[in-house]
């Protein structure tokens, strides 16, 4: 009884110690499993998650691929069109340059034309009381004949009066070329022609400066041709017409010689 006893005691002892570390060891399992659940779940959020990001890099590339291109585009548009700018630059430079030198050469031209024009443009000419335009070859022709005059070649004189008036027929100079050429012919003896001149000149210019001059000059072609009668009655009528003039005090002169 007494074996029996410590048997059962023993046996006893052993369940009871053998109770709690089956315990310990199923509490060890539970939390190895939840950590293991856990462990599973994290790495299911972490695969999820990078999946997820997966996706939306996916699409973030989708969207930006296009975006790339538009934006190379973008650029080789925009550098397109600085080349574009540029070459027009240049051509505008050119085109200012180019512009500049026709400016200048039609500057150029211009003075060149206007000098050369510049000798056949009308001159304002005072003559005898009167102004009026000449051209610079009428002038020239006038006052070479003048000259002729002046320098007593009268037949010369004579020649390029008329010649003066063939051409410039409406000439502001053509009454003092009457008169000059009256005074050629007087110095050359054609006192007829020199007359006729003269006679031509008083009719059609009364109020001339040179009027009384004339009419004297015609009364000398007179007296030289021995028509003294007629030349009388020119000096008359010269002192009656123009009676303060100098050519008047020379025509009394005359008629008292004449007497």
């Amino acid at each position: 009884m007494r074996v029996l006893r410590l048997t059962l005691l023993a046996l006893a002892a052993s369940a009871a110690w053998v109770q709690p570390a089956q315990a310990g060891l199923f509490e060890d399992d539970e939390a190895r499993k939840a950590i293991l659940e856990l462990r599973g779940k994290v790495q299911a959020n972490e695969d999820a998650a990078k999946q997820r990001a997966e996706q939306l890099n996916g699409l973030i590339q989708d969207q930006i691929q296009p975006l790339r291109r538009s934006l190379l585009d973008l650029n080789g548009q925009i550098d397109a069109l600085r080349a574009e700018v540029a070459k027009l630059r240049g051509a505008n430079e050119q085109l200012a340059r180019d512009l500049a030198d026709t400016q200048r050469k039609l500057t150029d031209q211009s003075q060149s034309v206007e000098a050369r024009l510049k000798p056949l443009e009308p001159q304002k000419v005072s003559l005898d009381g009167r102004e009026f335009q000449v051209t610079p070859d009428e002038r020239n022709q006038y006052e070479a004949a003048i000259g002729l005059v002046r320098r007593g070649e009268f037949a010369d004189a004579v020649a390029a009066l008329n010649a003066f008036l063939k051409r410039f027929s409406a000439s502001g100079y053509t009454d003092s070329v009457r008169f000059w050429l009256g005074n050629a012919q007087y110095g050359k003896r054609d006192y007829k022609d020199a007359i006729a001149t003269f006679r031509a000149f008083i009719n059609g210019n009364a109020e001339h400066p040179r009027a009384a001059e004339a009419l004297l000059a015609l009364a000398n072609c007179q007296i030289e041709l021995k028509d003294n009668k007629t030349a009388r009655r020119s000096l008359e009528d010269l002192i009656k017409a123009y009676p303060a003039t100098e050519a008047a005090q020379a025509a009394k002169e005359r008629l008292h010689a004449l007497k």
